[in-house]
């Protein structure tokens, strides 16, 4: 089986966690490691939300396996698009790890006025102008350890990742885990996906096996508010669903729909209609006043 990642060392990590999983339930698939660039590693002068296409760090990938040049990819599911081409499909989403963001390397409250913080996410930026108005903030790209070097360099007095790339890579060092009701995580944060055509059931079939009911229920609370919004991958948008016994909790945040921020806090049926979904992306949009 040929297996698609981008090159970042993060990339890497979770193809080679996906490849481990294989290993373990289809033993007689060998997979092969295909590696190669994506717009979003290419340009890292622009900001996220002002690349030129949807799926900047999806797409060559994609397109990879339109053409049969791999079998699968295997990405971050916050940086596939909403609206998927028909051919492709998810055919499985890992257990989640942490979705939350951390802070490194001292708690946002002990930065003082002023200081500087790098951050590539529109969502992160925008939560920070909400709590913290009296900080710098400043474009962060690069992969995870361009960022750390960076702060460690000085340029920055403060950066803001998420914690789940920094547990894959067994990355230690001081962070600080942030409320996740107040920096609500990007929806499908911490999730690790894995697509394949659509039309391949072989391939479907094998990796299947590695699906997480939980993760798809969870994204598919999330990415179903986003989509119902009108949403994309680098919206200042949070959404988090946790399953809590036999119902779904929400916290979602929205910037830029109204003239001041939205969020919600809510509970959902674990067999809840799709109107209920569409009440609280109206509400973050300000289709509606309330919820």
């Amino acid at each position: 089986m040929r297996v698609g990642s981008r090159e970042s060392k993060l990339a890497m990590r979770q193809t080679e966690i996906f490849v481990q999983r294989m290993a373990v339930a289809n033993p007689d698939v060998t997979c092969e490691v295909v590696g190669m660039k994506a717009l979003g590693d290419i340009d890292l002068k622009s900001r996220l939300d002002q690349l030129p296409k949807t799926g900047a760090f999806v797409r060559e990938l994609d397109d990879a396996i339109l053409r049969g040049e791999i079998d699968c990819s295997v990405n971050s599911l916050k940086d596939i698009p909403i609206d998927m081409d028909p051919e492709l499909v998810i055919a499985a989403m890992f257990d989640r790890d942490d979705p939350r963001d951390v802070v490194l390397p001292c708690p946002l409250e002990e930065l003082p006025e002023g200081a500087r913080v790098g951050t590539a996410s529109v969502r992160r930026e925008s939560i920070l102008r909400d709590v913290r108005p009296d900080l710098v903030i400043e474009p962060l790209r690069g992969n995870i350890h361009t960022r750390l070097s960076r702060l460690d360099a000085g340029d920055f007095d403060a950066i803001i990742l998420a914690k789940a790339g920094l547990d894959r890579m067994g990355i230690d060092r001081p962070m600080h885990v942030l409320d996740d009701t107040v920096f609500v995580p990007a929806p499908a944060q911490g999730i690790i996906a894995v697509e394949c055509r659509s039309d391949d059931q072989e391939t479907r079939s094998r990796i299947s096996k590695l699906e997480s009911r939980r993760s798809r229920a969870e994204a598919g609370v999330e990415r179903g508010i986003m989509k119902l919004m009108g949403a994309g991958c680098s919206s200042p948008v949070g959404i988090n669903a946790k399953m809590v016994g036999d119902s779904i909790h929400v916290e979602a945040v929205s910037y830029t729909y109204t003239e001041e921020p939205r969020r919600v806090s809510t509970d959902l049926p674990v067999d809840y209609v799709m109107d209920e979904l569409l009440d609280i992306a109206e509400y973050l949009t300000g289709r509606r006043d309330s919820i």
